[in-house]
């Protein structure tokens, strides 16, 4: 017996016809939507504080008016986690629009997560639910279930764990489902989106990636595919990418299980076909991630132009100018940053340019608004040859910073409210297990000396990078034992920070995954206070990767 689950968002804004696509592209049994990032929940945040009535993805609903009909015909139901701060409201908001389409459609929601009165001065606290109580909900006869702040990855264990009957300690078929359900969460990554050997494929297959559905069955195991005839496409490479994502180590923790990424085996299972099998589980750990946002102060920018000669020293003084402007009542933090664009003999003006960057953070709005627009745009006429900036700086915007804190499993109220109304308590796993790091397992003989050649580490290895709060991670991977046992030796932490300078005085934790040919290396602090916190330029860490594998390396030829 197959559970078909197909995945219709992996953010908030994300493409809005792929519901509808998912519904009408072929057989369908549960359709999921993650709306939800860090970042998300500090602007649900925001909205909150306009309207006490908002805090969810109102796309979620824009949707279902075009969709929820169709879900119905077909017998699919819809779990999604667009309630982020206000579960109930969005509940209460899907059976008013099916009221109004008159359809006879049974609305649950899961709530409990939300911790922000025990977090003074935040803006929004929540704890990561995980899948029992969507699962109570599908038990309770529920076609549609929103839920807050749950794991990505409950969005697919709830619907499994009720359609199997899976009980919380069945550890290795819920680890098999969190691993489908992380595949699944962020949509066309698994299909073929953002993925490091792209170039392989021709252009048009990569025009409109189809979003990912995976069969789950009930041992855990599960093959991921998509909808026949949608653009992209589905190989172990374009699952690997996606099981490295915003992970760390071997062992990863959610709510209900821990599912050990060394275990995953990943096999071609046909056309667009990947099997997953082999996932062992154990036990959760007693706490739970608390993801808490709050209001950091006002940030402000300007992006200075240099072009032709003399770059350095341009930049030298519009720093030197910017400064005493400043001095009276210098911005609580200020960052400089020049990006050497510029070519000599350039053929275009663009080409011939550099970016000098200027980023201003204080609590106080003014002191980063009037005051550095005054003294920025002031120099028009006054500062180095060829001034110009990208674009006026504004009177400052808010900013966020993301902290991850804990608590025990049982301090949270995890509570499914079922169709009819009834408030169910979702109890806590009866066997929690602290979680500790795994050794690096032994490590394959290294290649046999031989000729090589100075070289892109991205021509023999994958990459895909992400955020998790301030920390940022690269999962490296290859596609051959021989290119595997040159990379486990190669690419150590030391290795590691000579290629990504940023990195060298951080630290930075190496995991060995060698089933999947993959290095996980997990860089702590790299993002400051998180996304919202726009820290660095790459704020999430997205093309973190991709800088890795630009850097070069002396490469075995027979790899290459």
């Amino acid at each position: 017996m197959t559970l078909r689950i197909g995945n219709a968002s992996g953010f908030y804004g994300d493409r809005f016809d792929a519901m509808r696509e998912m519904l009408t592209g072929g057989e369908l049994d549960v359709l999921t939507g993650d709306y939800l990032a860090e970042l998300t929940m500090l602007i649900l945040g925001r909205d909150r504080l306009k309207d006490p009535g908002a805090g969810y993805a109102r796309t979620f609903l824009r949707q279902l008016e075009e969709c929820l009909g169709l879900a119905q015909e077909r017998g699919v139901r819809i779990v999604a986690n667009a309630g982020g701060l206000n579960p109930a409201g969005l509940a209460d908001s899907v059976r008013q629009l099916a009221e109004r389409l008159g359809l006879p459609v049974r609305v649950a929601h899961v709530e409990g997560d939300d911790l922000t009165s025990a977090h003074p001065g935040s803006l929004a606290a929540h704890a990561y639910l995980g899948g029992f109580g969507i699962a109570a909900c599908l038990r309770a006869g529920a076609d549609v279930v929103v839920t807050g702040r749950v794991t990505d990855a409950a969005l697919v264990t709830g619907p499994a764990a009720a359609h199997f009957g899976w009980a919380p300690t069945d550890y290795d078929r819920l680890a098999g489902a969190v691993v489908a359900g992380h595949v699944l969460e962020c949509g066309a990554q698994a299909t073929g989106g953002n993925y490091a050997f792209f170039g392989e494929r021709p252009v048009r297959d990569l025009l409109h990636p189809g979003f990912p559905l995976a069969e789950i069955h009930e041992d855990g195991s599960a093959v991921i595919t998509k909808h026949p005839g949608t653009g992209g496409y589905v190989d172990i490479g374009t699952v690997t990418a996606q099981l490295l994502y915003e992970t760390s180590g071997a062992r990863y923790a959610g709510p209900d299980v821990t599912a050990r990424l060394d275990s995953v085996r990943l096999s071609q299972d046909g056309p667009d076909r990947v099997r997953i099998d082999g996932v062992r589980g154990e036990a959760p750990p007693p706490t739970l991630k608390v993801g808490v946002n709050r209001l950091g102060g006002f940030r402000n920018e300007v992006t200075f132009v240099l072009t032709g000669l003399d770059i350095e020293a341009k930049a030298e003084l519009v720093r030197a100018q910017l400064t005493d402007a400043l001095a009276k009542s210098p911005p609580a933090e200020v960052k400089w940053e020049l990006v050497r664009t510029d070519r000599g003999d350039a053929d275009s003006e663009e080409l011939a340019s550099a970016l000098l960057r200027l980023v201003v953070r204080d609590p106080d709005q003014a002191a980063v608004g009037r005051a550095l627009s005054g003294a920025a745009i002031e120099l028009a006429l006054a500062s180095y040859p060829g001034f110009h900036v990208l674009a006026p700086p504004g009177k400052g915007a808010p900013y966020g910073v993301f902290e991850a804190t804990y608590v025990p499993q049982g301090d949270v109220p995890h509570v499914a409210v079922l169709p009819d109304g009834e408030r169910l308590p979702v109890a806590p796993p009866p066997d929690t297990a602290v979680l500790d790091a795994v050794p690096e397992p032994p490590l394959p003989e290294a290649l046999p000396p031989g000729p090589r050649t100075r070289a892109p580490l991205g021509r023999v290895a994958g990459a895909r990078s992400g955020d998790k709060g301030g920390d940022a991670n690269v999962g490296v991977w290859v596609r051959g034992d021989d290119a595997w046992r040159w990379l486990v030796h190669e690419l150590t932490v030391e290795r590691f920070r000579e290629l990504i300078p940023e990195a060298a005085d951080l630290p930075v934790t190496r995991h060995v995954l060698p089933h999947l040919r993959a290095l996980n290396f997990v860089v702590e602090g790299i993002l400051g206070a998180g996304v919202a916190a726009q820290h660095r330029f790459d704020p999430q860490a997205k093309a973190l990767g991709e800088w890795l594998r630009s850097r070069h390396l002396d490469i075995p030829e027979a790899l290459l």
